[in-house]
Parts: C-alpha cells; structure tokens; sequence
C-alpha cells in the first residue's frame, strides 16, 4: 500500500490550489485575447438575479436608485453624491449620437442589448467571474439634450465602484 507524507499531501493540496487560481485568474484572460472582443465570457457562478420590472422611461425619468450604493444614475438628485453621474453630452444629431452609443455598447466585453430603441436602450453587464448582472440603461432626452444614463447591481449592497466605472469609461469612449 502507498503511504503519502503529510508534506506530500500539503503539496498536492497546494498545488491543486494553485492550479485553481490559475485557472479562475489566467484563463478568462486567455479567452478574451482569443475571441471576439464583444462575445460574452461565460461565468464559472451565476448570480444574476431577476430582471427588474421597474425598468424603462417613465414620465421622462428612468427608475431612480435604491438606496444601497450599487447603482448610479444622471436623474439623482444633485445632492445625491454617492448616485449622481453626469448624463452624456452629445454634439452630432440625436440619431448619430444614439447609433455610436449603441456601437460602443456591443463592443463592450459581457454585455448583452435586451432592448434597443430610437430613444432607449437597455442593455445587461455580466461580471465574469461571478455571474453577476448589472441592468443599464440609456434614455435619448430630448427635453434636456443629453442622454440620461442609470448602471444597476441586481444583488448585493457594494459593487466596489464598478457601475460607475462602467459609465464614466462610456463617456470616455462616446467623447472620443
């Protein structure tokens, strides 16, 4: 019968672990520099949640923020700090401007467009690790001449900064 030492046995075990976190670190990677840069990287967990019900235009205003800190949007308050993002300014016509937003969103890494129309547009963010969703939505308002956004967790308290990330590197890419 074969005996294992109790060091044989910590190197299996670290080296086991060690080819895990590999793995859950360099291989996502690997994938993304191998396929499209807009196909979605599949998550190893799922927590995506239920789609809200609450979402889309209403009255001029998409849904305002809960009151966890994982959402961001320009309808918040300005006192709203920990909400408030600045909507996208736009300088071409409203159709142009809308269609380059559409472009960069499917050009975006784990995003899928649910809905896409003349004046809104919905579209899921997957982490792609976790499986974690994010609905984010962009409302053409005309009243006001800018494009009002709003990025969402479904779960959770904290999205470490994620969502508003997300919008402020869209602005920089719809400026560019």
């Amino acid at each position: 019968m074969y005996k294992l030492s109790a060091f044989k046995v910590l190197t299996v075990c670290f080296s086991f672990t060690l080819a895990i976190l590999f793995y859950l670190a360099a291989i996502p990677a690997a994938f993304a520099a191998e396929i499209s840069p807009n196909a979605t990287i599949a998550s190893m967990f799922s927590f995506s949640g239920e789609r809200p019900d609450s979402l889309g235009v209403s009255m001029g205003k998409l849904s305002p923020c809960p009151t966890s800190p994982n959402c961001v949007s320009s309808q918040a308050e300005e006192t709203d700090k920990k909400h408030k993002v600045e909507p996208l300014q736009y300088k071409s016509s409203e159709k142009k401007a809308f269609a380059h937003l559409k472009e960069i969103i499917e050009e975006m890494d784990n995003a899928k467009i649910i809905k896409s129309e003349a004046h809104y547009l919905y579209a899921e963010f997957t982490s792609a690790l976790m499986g974690y969703v994010d609905d984010v939505e962009f409302f053409l308002d005309r009243k006001s001449g800018v494009i009002q956004v709003r990025s969402a967790s479904r779960l959770g308290q904290s999205d470490l900064g994620v969502n508003r990330k997300r919008i402020e590197d869209i602005r920089s890419k719809f400026s560019a």
